[in-house]
């Protein structure tokens, strides 16, 4: 077809039925009881306690340091994880627990599904939080959509205004908390509530606080279609024996309302009640098949066993099971429930999570506890003396990463056997204070040899208090080309 034809009717009729931008239509969740629903209420709490209660847990690291279990220490260019100290030359540390973290994630997938996203993820458990506060204002489904359709009244300005002061709230308290991981936690509470914060302590808060009251209070599901990319890639971490939730269409179809006989025995044992779709956060049909939008919280299992159990059939229509043994089931071949875990994709998986914990633990556990940098001054390359004499400079950085005091002694090691000193030092000690940095300027003289065309290889040896060498740092010695 020539760009100047007019598309045929059947394009043009997909193009009005399936339009490229949709409007969001508001899900009202309802509130049901069972296992998984139970389950949701105990991860959420724990997590949230986890996530608020951990920076205020002590942690004794002695003088001079501080005393909260988990800080991000962005001043002192650290990171205080309980025992674990991470300065920034130990970014491949965060960068194993990084990739620990994201393969993990693939490895849970592929045992269990969207189990994360459903019970464990932020956005999950902030939504689910926010959710249960507008039930308690505002009721369940059916008074939630009945008073989005009232006309404005003083009743429904009171309940939204309420809701809304209590979202804005929580907000409010979650961007603060995330502040505690970043600063003494009593302290920085202080300060927030006598608004005593500037800068970008102040843009972080306010920007936390936004995000949490649109991405809970408004996007919610929205945030799982479009902004997170983990359900769009989720099939390629599937595999037969993946525990998903699914509908049983083998046993479901076809599906009718029961009528007054309640006869199943020439039919489905699907109901057609909808409860599944009522309950869903996503509003999704899990009917319909496996789908990018189910998030795999498993609240369609509770109210389907609900319905099951009323009507005197075997629960577990909508279950959350690998497609191995519902296609069994479907044949009558499995007589109980098989959960494969040793596969190749879980050994692929575990693999890589044990060479990360062995990798990023073998970096940790020899890590030196002393970081050394020698620089060397460029203006001038050297300074001829009125001795004859050569004289380079340098600026010499020493941090102690140890739990205690250190002495080093500096030694300057040169084929001319040169002569050095330390401005401001009469001896070639160098006392540091546990996390301590020192910055100190290096004078080095010494003949320029012959046989060497205007530099020669210079050596800094950093020996501890025992004259045993513990760093060693390469440079050079620069003079006039003979």
């Amino acid at each position: 077809m020539s760009p100047l034809q007019s598309p045929p009717p059947t394009a043009a009729l997909d193009d009005k039925e399936n339009p490229l931008y949709a409007n969001r239509v508001k899900i009202h969740p309802r509130r049901i009881s069972g296992f998984y629903r139970r389950l949701k209420d105990v991860m959420l709490w724990a997590l949230l306690a986890l996530y608020h209660l951990t920076p205020w847990l002590p942690w004794d690291r002695g003088a001079n340091k501080p005393n909260q279990a988990i800080l991000f220490d962005i001043p002192g260019e650290r990171i205080y994880l309980f025992n674990l100290e991470i300065w920034p030359q130990d970014i491949y540390m965060l960068t194993g627990m990084m990739i620990f973290a994201a393969v993990g994630l693939f490895f849970t997938a592929a045992l269990i599904g969207r189990a994360w996203c459903g019970f464990a993820c932020f956005q999950t458990v902030w939504t689910d939080l926010f959710m249960k506060v507008e039930a308690w204002v505002e009721g369940d489904r059916n008074a939630r959509m009945r008073l989005d359709n009232a006309r404005p009244s003083l009743s429904k300005y009171a309940k939204r205004t309420t809701k809304h002061a209590l979202w804005l709230a929580i907000s409010a308290f979650f961007a603060l908390s995330f502040l505690w991981y970043f600063g003494e936690a009593a302290t920085v509470t202080k300060n927030v509530l006598t608004a005593n914060i500037g800068g970008w302590t102040l843009v972080t808060f306010l920007t936390l606080m936004a995000m949490t009251y649109i991405m809970a209070g408004f996007a919610r599901e929205q945030v799982c279609f479009y902004m997170c990319p983990y359900g769009r890639f989720q099939g390629v971490m599937f595999d037969e024996h993946s525990k998903v939730v699914t509908y049983e269409s083998w046993r479901g179809e076809g599906r009718a309302k029961p009528g007054k006989n309640r006869d199943f025995s020439n039919r489905g044992h699907c109901v057609d009640c909808s409860l599944c779709v009522q309950v869903c956060p996503t509003g999704i049909d899990i009917r319909d098949g496996n789908q990018m939008e189910c998030i795999g919280c498993a609240l369609c299992i509770d109210a389907c066993n609900d319905v099951m159990e009323k009507f005197g059939l075997p629960k577990n229509l909508i279950s959350y099971d690998s497609q191995h043994n519902i296609n069994a089931r479907a044949t009558n071949k499995l007589t109980q429930q098989v959960t494969k875990l040793i596969r190749p994709r879980t050994l692929i998986y575990s693999g890589i999570l044990l060479a990360t914990l062995a990798v990023t633990s073998l970096a940790l556990g020899t890590r030196d506890l002393t970081e050394v940098n020698m620089l060397k001054d460029r203006a001038p390359f050297f300074v001829t003396l009125s001795s004859g004499d050569i004289q380079n400079a340098y600026t010499l950085r020493i941090l102690n990463k140890s739990t205690e005091p250190r002495t080093y002694l500096v030694d300057v090691e040169a084929p001319n056997f040169p002569s050095f000193e330390i401005i401001g030092q009469d001896t070639n000690k160098v006392t540091l204070d546990s996390g301590k940095v020192a910055s100190l300027r290096l004078l080095v003289r010494g003949k320029m040899l012959p046989d060497f065309e205007g530099k020669m290889p210079l050596t800094l040896v950093l020996r501890d208090a025992g004259y045993q060498p513990i760093q060693v740092e390469e440079t050079v010695f620069n003079g006039p080309s003979h």
